[in-house]
């Protein structure tokens, strides 16, 4: 409310500040619900580092859920000139491998032609590329080396033709490329003339075509054994692995090898996601007894349903498989609530042991993500912690309606307050009006006395 600075100047009282000193009064009446909405704020905003922090633990724990997890591979080269990608179903192992030769798409190219755009006869031309064939009618529309060029790669049936500017008294060249590596997909070229005599000088620059570039297969000697491919990627030659030839060269080294740091990574994940929340709720329950401030969720309940749960899932013992529990991986749960990998040597030696016995402990047995190992079981349970309908849910919505009531409860006192400061203010501005007239009819019978005693001489 804009303080009222006209009240005073029939009185000369100061009615404008004590008015705002009622406003604000008044207004001390408003501080219980401001200072009830900031607490229920605050728990709101304590909730949602907690809901944080389960939510980077389920990411976490989804890693470990994961089959493809324990599956990676990963690979090494001595040299150059290859790459290697792996699937989890290679083997571990050493390879000695050399690139004999690249593949290579067959070129053939016409004789030179003195005109690009000149009419060269009429016909029908059929191209053979591998698998791919295309026939095309050359005549008065199309049977310059520039027509042709553009009517066989409109086809896009396998080959590419370009036209090549010798720059010789031979002129320019129709070149045709096989858009294939490998001798699968060498070229066929036949010409046809449309009548007797019509072909013109289309007949002997296809019948005199010369290859420029030979069709090549890849290949590739592996410990000794060739290995060939119609084109420069080997997919099936050795198990889980492709190999992809990028240059010729000398003889190198390929080693094979169980990606052990992406799993081992997200085991320690695990236990920082997991160890970051246990921090997380014990600032949120504790209690400075020299300050006397309280974590805002202390006491809680939601958060005691949490503490719980998560106890009961870390304590859940397999019954199958080759490990029990995460104490067989070296992993202890400390005095303060908190994870430590206390034995790596443990998680070491099931890194380097039978893959398929990790993987069963935390993936479970499925070949996709489940609910019967370890990290299942636990991904269960988060979700269920931050399910819609979960405790901790229901004590945010319910926290988030007591401060719209509380805006509703504020917004109808705070009207009422102007109003008793509007009635404050009328009744400051009948009394400013009432002790200015005061004032000017005490100010006329003084003057009136004055006048009086002038007459009779009493100055």
């Amino acid at each position: 409310m804009a303080a009222i600075t006209s009240l005073g100047v029939g009185s000369g009282l100061d009615l404008s500040g004590l008015l705002n000193q009622l406003d604000s009064a008044e207004r001390l009446k408003l501080q219980p619900l401001t200072q009830q909405k900031a607490a229920n704020q605050s728990k709101i905003s304590a909730y949602g580092r907690l809901q944080g922090g389960l939510s980077s633990l389920q990411a976490a724990v989804g890693r470990l859920n994961d089959p493809k997890t324990f599956e990676g591979m990963s690979s090494t080269l001595s040299g150059s000139g290859l790459a290697v990608a792996t699937t989890s179903s290679a083997a571990p192992g050493t390879y000695q491998v050399k690139v004999d030769k690249l593949a290579q798409a067959q070129s053939l190219a016409t004789g030179g032609v003195d005109d690009r755009a000149a009419p060269l006869g009429t016909g029908t031309l059929a191209i053979t590329a591998g698998d791919s064939s295309l026939s095309i009618t050359l005549d008065e529309s199309n049977n310059s080396l520039e027509g042709i060029r553009n009517a066989i790669n409109a086809e896009k049936a396998g080959v590419t033709a370009s036209i090549v500017n010798t720059g010789t008294d031979t002129g320019s060249r129709l070149v045709l490329t096989s858009d294939q590596t490998g001798t699968a997909s060498t070229l066929d070229v036949t010409f046809t003339e449309a009548s007797s005599g019509s072909g013109g000088q289309l007949n002997s620059l296809f019948l005199d075509l010369e290859q420029t570039v030979e069709a090549q297969d890849a290949e590739l000697t592996v410990n000794g054994i060739t290995l060939t491919s119609q084109s420069n990627t080997f997919e099936d030659s050795l198990e889980g692995i492709t190999l992809t030839a990028s240059a010729v060269g000398e003889q190198q080294t390929l080693t094979i090898s169980r990606d052990t740091s992406t799993m081992k990574g997200a085991v320690n994940n695990f236990i920082e996601a997991y160890n970051t929340l246990v921090g997380t709720m014990s600032s949120l329950t504790s209690y400075n007894a020299e300050t006397r401030v309280a974590g805002e969720l202390l006491g809680d309940a939601a958060l005691r349903g949490v503490q719980s749960q998560l106890r009961s899932a870390l304590a859940g013992l397999s019954e199958e498989g080759a490990y029990k529990g995460l104490s067989d991986l070296g992993i202890s749960l400390q005095l303060d609530g908190k994870l430590k990998l206390e034995k790596p040597e443990r998680l070491d030696a099931a890194l380097s042991g039978n893959i398929t016995d990790l993987s069963t402990f935390f993936a479970g047995t499925s070949s996709v993500s489940s609910t019967d190992g370890f990290a299942g079981k636990l991904g269960s349970t988060l979700t269920s912690l931050l399910d819609s309908n979960s405790a901790l849910n229901r004590s945010v919505e319910g926290l988030k309606t007591r401060n719209k009531g509380l805006d509703e409860r504020y917004a109808r006192m705070e009207s009422g307050i102007e109003q008793v400061v509007e009635r404050y203010r009328s009744q400051f501005a009948q009394l400013d009006s009432l002790i200015a007239n005061m004032n000017a009819t005490s100010t006329y019978v003084s003057q009136q006395f004055d006048a009086l005693n002038a007459q009779l001489g009493r100055e």
